[in-house]
């Protein structure tokens, strides 16, 4: 079986590797045909990142694709399904075995190609605000990292459950974009500090972070009374000085979340919740994953380059097989 794999010197090759394993009692092998990019990826070819025990060496977290084989205690697919899957690993590859718990069918009319930018970036969006958070209609949310895949999932899912949206993002280009994706208000990270801009907006009961470092204090000056930060990532750096005095005085919560190492059953939970929550609005058209760009899998290393380069705005496909 063809996959990716991690050399030596960090770069991606599309080689010959053994031959994958038949699927267990509760799982699914798949022949993938688009493979999503995460940072995640990134940090994982920079050796920052390792995959959990057991998992694949192979990088990538959610791929769209054919069901080819089903372990003998399978309910929820037959072979020949269409589908996309979340991962732990191994999605930049021919064929990836997942639990048949983190596999669903396409929503209508959706191609294999939309679907691979749904998993990842949708359970993320969906599992931070929603279920971590408990963000209810009416909330003000900010969006760091607006124009990300996860920033841009976030602005559609906030703006559909009734939530006003401020994001910070990289560039004025892209925070008219995400405007345009529903974003209330937004402000240019290289303009300084936040913290004005987002106060006189009315500030923030939600805050979904992927940057950490020193995002953290001006996070806490904004962020309201019974407020909730969820921290999904450290691209600014993992330390930085907490108030203990605001936090009790305003009630602030603080939380650490991450989507990779949780359980098929945790896994489970989200993903039958963006089913009933979530399948029916991109079914519509009321909602749609925001794709920057597509590259086949030889082609890694330069999608890769471009996703770190910080250019783009959504998702970045790669074409695993000819659909």
């Amino acid at each position: 079986m063809y996959a990716i794999h991690i050399e030596d010197d960090h770069t991606l090759s599309w080689r010959k590797g053994a031959k994958i394993a038949e699927p267990g009692e509760f799982e699914v092998r798949i022949n993938v045909a688009w493979a999503g990019m995460n940072r995640a990826d990134s940090l994982q070819r920079q050796g920052n990142y390792p995959p959990p025990p057991g998992a694949s060496e192979t990088p990538g977290l959610e791929v769209s694709g054919t069901i080819a084989a089903i372990g003998s205690g399978v309910t929820r697919a037959k072979i020949g399904d269409r589908v996309c899957a979340l991962l732990t690993g191994g999605g930049y590859a021919e064929q990836v075995i997942t639990h048949e718990l983190q596999v669903l069918p396409l929503p209508e009319a959706f191609t294999l190609k939309d679907a691979a930018a749904l998993p990842e970036v949708f359970a993320t969006a969906w599992l931070n605000l929603f279920m971590e958070a408990g963000l209810q209609q009416g909330e003000r949310v900010v969006l760091h990292a607006g124009a990300s895949s996860v920033g841009t999932t976030a602005i559609q899912l906030c703006k559909a459950f009734g939530n006003p949206v401020f994001v910070t993002a990289g560039s004025d280009d892209k925070i008219e974009r995400c405007r345009a994706l529903g974003a209330d208000d937004g402000f240019n990270r290289h303009n300084g500090s936040f913290v004005d801009a987002v106060n006189a907006w009315g500030g923030a009961d939600v805050i979904l972070d992927p940057v950490g470092g020193d995002y953290l204090p001006q996070n806490q000056k904004v962020l309201k009374t019974d407020g909730r930060l969820v921290m999904i990532g450290v691209m600014g750096g993992m330390e930085e000085t907490l108030n203990l005095g605001t936090m009790l005085m305003k009630r602030q919560r603080i939380i650490g979340s991450a989507l990779r190492s949780r359980s098929p059953e945790q896994k489970g939970n989200i993903m039958r919740e963006l089913y009933e929550q979530v399948w029916p609005l991109l079914g519509s058209g009321k909602i749609a994953p925001v794709i920057d760009g597509s590259w086949p899998v030889e082609q890694a290393n330069e999608a890769m380059d471009y996703m770190e380069g910080n250019s783009g705005m959504g998702k970045l496909l790669l074409e695993i097989a000819d659909t």
